[in-house]
């Protein structure tokens, strides 16, 4: 006796059709990098005459949308780049929900803000958090990326196989002294002036 449901096999259905391994990440691919053109302007923009007779800039829409387009069929053409789409917006979803999860455990502990959970870069105290917060996601989102292209474990198993070598105390000793270089160039009048303001 089956249990598959309606739902589960119009899923299947869509998965044979192609849906989430070529419409999708197409989909996908060519809204950001539409996104993106629009953003920058990097194809340039036209100097036109709006309805009320003043000249106005718009952007080469027609240029952004082929590019976007074009772009898009590049990489559903790679089955490699698919699969890491795939893979990784799965894990980055998770990841995200697992930080609204933090803050709603976080947000239980304190006293509640008039504009709700929040973490401001600007206060003092709340910049450390901010900052490492925004590492961790930072950390977490290039391992995930770095798993999906299946490099995490060739980087796991060289540090497991070279832990006691000169090659990983160089890389620690480097990350040690840009972190103090950091810690030293930081401009504690600048923070000290934005807490006046």
């Amino acid at each position: 006796m089956s249990t598959m449901t309606v739902f589960g096999d119009s899923i299947n259905f869509l998965v044979k059709l192609g849906v989430y391994d070529i419409i999708l990440p197409f989909l996908l691919v060519f809204v950001l990098v539409f996104a993106l053109l629009e953003k920058t302007k990097v194809l340039g923009t036209d100097t036109l005459k709006d309805s009320a007779g003043e000249k106005a800039e718009y952007t080469k829409k027609s240029l952004n949308a082929m590019v976007a387009f074009v772009t898009g069929f590049f990489v559903i053409a790679s089955t490699q780049l698919v699969s890491v789409i795939n893979k990784s917006l799965s894990q980055i979803f998770l990841l995200l929900l697992l930080v609204v999860c933090f803050m709603m455990v976080w947000g239980t502990f304190h006293e509640q803000t008039k504009g709700g959970f929040f973490l401001d870069p600007k206060k003092g105290h709340q910049k450390f958090y901010y900052n490492a917060l925004m590492a961790i996601v930072f950390i977490a989102i290039a391992a995930i990326f770095l798993n999906a292209l299946g490099w995490l474990q060739a980087i796991y198993d060289f540090l497991k196989g070279n832990w006691n070598t000169d090659y990983v105390a160089a890389v620690i000793f480097i990350i040690v002294i840009v972190g103090f270089m950091l810690f030293i160039t930081s401009d504690p009048k600048r923070e000290v002036e934005e807490k006046k303001e």
